[in-house]
């Protein structure tokens, strides 16, 4: 049950993220044409307003068609229709005529040329595929000539479009911190929440290994008073060397350890949480919004010394994503929330890497776009959206290899 809820989680983040960009494309009159949760076959779909509403049969996130991404070129044409003009070569014509008007950058002449060719091929017969590709290809060249293709439209409308995916998430991110610092992590207190089974694989959690429950109060270590802020520090201050631990449980003050602390994660712990009282609304807003930008920080900081060899075993592909979510979901619900909330960042900050096809790399052409003043050629598009292709694909597969070794 955790491995499921932890996957609809993930298929629940990459809607949010598509949600961002179809009502801010709506917002700027970049109508789509198309928005779906999960990925076809359809299941069931809807045409309202002439958007295509659909329910895929593969529930791992959804999609959004925004019309014309790029300016049509002859190639377009050729590709949709060369089909149906084998099987029907009088079709020829109108084809020729549309690669000839989007040669010129003739928009209007295109146009007409793209409805010449539709009305020719409701009287020709062909197989359904030619038909259906042909079909698809009128589509999407009326799409792309339209008044409302996002290729035609300001430089402050697409990259609100754009920019509203990743947008989404980092909201989601901080609604979610949000949630957590006004119930149970906004400050600490000294009473112990949860004591973890294990920090190292096979062997017992420092805590549990002492005897620390849930419930009692740490009010000193190595004799010396502690309020609630300062117990995680002097625990990590301790840098592994044995401590003890006293508590208030039952009324009663009781002495554990000694123990050292281990290092996971880079700090010593000794694998117990405390519980929290809420914050406000205002403060707690606050504090997610701190910690979103220091965890968004740290993430392009390692993002960063990826480029330098060093960092690799800290990628993860989704399987390791989903398999930390459901480790998460296991140990409670706001456990799950901080992780769900820091997936989300993830995959905004990830998103908004200048590469293509990542909408950081539509942000960055629109923006080079804007200060040219003409639009970037396809061909340049297409060779930096395999270079982008590449990388991303290439981060796929170094975190999947760490998933793979770890779950060895």
């Amino acid at each position: 049950m955790s491995f499921l809820i932890a996957i609809l989680g993930l298929a629940f983040l990459i809607i949010v993220h598509e949600c961002g960009h179809f009502f801010a494309s709506l917002a700027v009159g970049l109508r789509p044409r198309r928005f779906y949760i999960g990925f076809p076959p359809a299941v069931a779909k809807r045409t309202y307003n002439g958007i295509e509403y659909g329910l895929g049969a593969i529930p791992l996130g959804g999609f959004v068609t925004i019309p014309g991404m790029h300016r049509p070129i002859p190639h377009d044409a050729e590709r949709r229709f060369s089909h149906a003009v084998e099987e029907a070569p009088t079709l020829g014509g109108s084809l020729e005529r549309v690669k000839r008007a989007l040669e010129r950058s003739d928009l209007d002449g295109a146009q007409n040329a793209v409805d010449e060719f539709d009305e020719a091929l409701a009287v020709h017969t062909v197989s359904p595929a030619a038909r259906s590709s042909a079909e698809k290809g009128v589509t999407e060249l009326r799409d792309a000539l339209g008044s409302d293709a996002y290729w035609k439209a300001p430089t402050w409308k697409r990259l609100v479009a754009i920019g509203a995916g990743p947008a989404a998430n980092i909201l989601l991110t901080i609604l979610l911190f949000t949630v957590l610092f006004m119930t149970v992590a906004g400050q600490a207190t000294q009473r112990v929440a949860t004591v973890a089974p294990e920090l190292q694989a096979g062997q017992r959690s420092p805590a549990q290994a002492i005897g620390l429950h849930g419930g009692d109060r740490i009010v000193a270590i190595n004799g010396v008073p502690v309020q609630a802020d300062e117990i995680a520090r002097t625990i990590g201050d301790s840098a592994g060397r044995a401590i003890t631990i006293t508590v208030v449980r039952g009324g009663n003050k009781q002495k554990l350890g000694p123990v050292a602390a281990e290092l996971s994660d880079g700090r010593y712990r000794l694998g117990f949480s405390l519980d929290g009282e809420g914050l406000g609304v205002l403060p707690a807003t606050g504090r997610a919004v701190e910690v979103t930008g220091i965890v968004s920080k740290e993430i392009f900081k390692s993002l960063g010394r990826l480029f330098t060899g060093e960092g690799r075993d800290q990628v993860s592909s989704p399987i390791g994503i989903t398999r930390a979510s459901s480790d998460a979901v296991e140990r409670g619900a706001s456990s799950y929330l901080w992780v769900l909330g820091l997936i989300s960042l993830s995959l905004a900050l990830l998103n908004l890497l200048p590469l293509l096809p990542l909408d950081g790399g539509h942000i960055l052409f629109t923006l080079v776009e804007g200060a040219r003043g003409r639009i970037v050629r396809r061909e340049i598009y297409e060779r930096v959206s395999m270079v982008g292709l590449a990388l991303v694909l290439l981060l796929f597969f170094v975190g999947l290899s760490n998933d793979i070794g770890k779950l060895s």
